[in-house]
């Protein structure tokens, strides 16, 4: 693919191709460095801050600093085609957006706005970090005859490919779907009601780049990350869970976007959340998108979820602790 994304890309569509970065101020920073290593992610310290990318794959999906108080979703940063920079401008200038500076400490290139709740939104030329075409998925069973058994002492340790989505708080998702329509070109692909949506990039990307959980404030819910089995997505909860990190969730699948989760129960109440078979929308694929009932709106099957795991459990913009 080049880098106007020519083989994953809809024709005369403006839209963001990707979610590049995600950025969060926690209040220790060490312990993020073990919670993301653990996960198996490649943490790497930058000027002061870590890094986060996955085994292998040179794009960079997170920045973490340091902070003073409870975990913040600081900003997040779309990438878009190198021809699109203009013309996201002149959409941006339409829709009346707040213009506002990198955030300290942040690069500073691209256009930086006030977004959807105050959160800082950062549009930015990168690569598609986005699949062109679904990920791929095993599973292993032993031939008759033959033992499958895989000792815990020998259990192979879990690597992500790539981030999957990211689970936004929103104070209003019917207005947040509607925001994230008109200023970054996202597109409905599931909701239900007024509770959770899932928005996903036109040019090609998972059933959900991004999703809305509803609350009375912004925040991060939880950050996914792609896995290529059922198998990898229930020892990578496992291990974490044994490792302290719980109460999670899991193992079970979702209904909208029909993926294999875990979410993993982070140091502050958030969650990161292995992945693994969602559906995926082609760039040439007009989704059918559909309001549901909770119901049908949440997982097919696995465990009841914790009753906090919705809770949003940062603070308000201003404040200095969580309600």
């Amino acid at each position: 693919m080049d880098a106007n994304g020519k083989g994953g890309r809809r024709p005369n569509v403006l839209g963001v191709h990707s979610i590049d970065h995600f950025a969060l101020e926690v209040p220790d920073l060490e312990e993020a460095r073990r919670f993301y290593a653990l996960f198996g992610l490649d943490v790497r310290d930058k000027d002061g801050t870590v890094e986060l990318y996955t085994k292998g794959n040179p794009h960079r999906w997170a920045i973490l600093s340091q902070g003073n108080g409870p975990k913040r979703l600081r900003y997040l940063s779309f990438g878009v085609f190198d021809d699109e920079m203009d013309a996201f401008r002149a959409r941006l200038d339409a829709q009346g957006v707040r213009y506002i500076d990198a955030p300290a400490g942040a690069e500073s290139n691209g256009l930086w706005f006030e977004g959807f709740d105050g959160l800082p939104v950062n549009v930015r030329v990168a690569d598609k970090s986005t699949p062109d075409e679904k990920s791929q998925f095993g599973f292993t069973s032993a031939a008759p005859g033959t033992s499958g058994a895989v000792p815990n002492s020998k259990a192979p340790k879990v690597y992500p490919r790539r981030l999957s989505h990211f689970a936004l708080f929103a104070s209003d998702v019917p207005a947040a779907i509607s925001y994230y329509e008109k200023t970054l070109g996202l597109r409905l692909s599931d909701k239900s009601g007024p509770a959770v949506a899932f928005l996903h990039g036109v040019h090609g990307s998972d059933h959900h780049l991004l999703a809305l959980v509803m609350s009375d404030r912004r925040g991060m819910h939880h950050n996914s990350w792609d896995v290529g089995s059922v198998v990898e997505v229930g020892l990578g909860g496992a291990t974490m869970e044994r490792a302290g990190y719980g109460p999670g969730w899991g193992l079970g699948q979702h209904v909208l976007g029909a993926n294999y989760f875990y979410y993993v129960r982070d140091p502050w109440g958030s969650y990161s959340e292995y992945s693994a078979d969602m559906d995926f929308i082609p760039h040439d694929v007009d989704w059918p998108a559909g309001d549901h009932p909770p119901e049908d709106s949440m997982f097919l099957w696995g465990p009841n979820p914790q009753p906090e795991f919705i809770q949003n459990f940062e603070p308000a913009p201003g404040t200095e602790t969580a309600a």
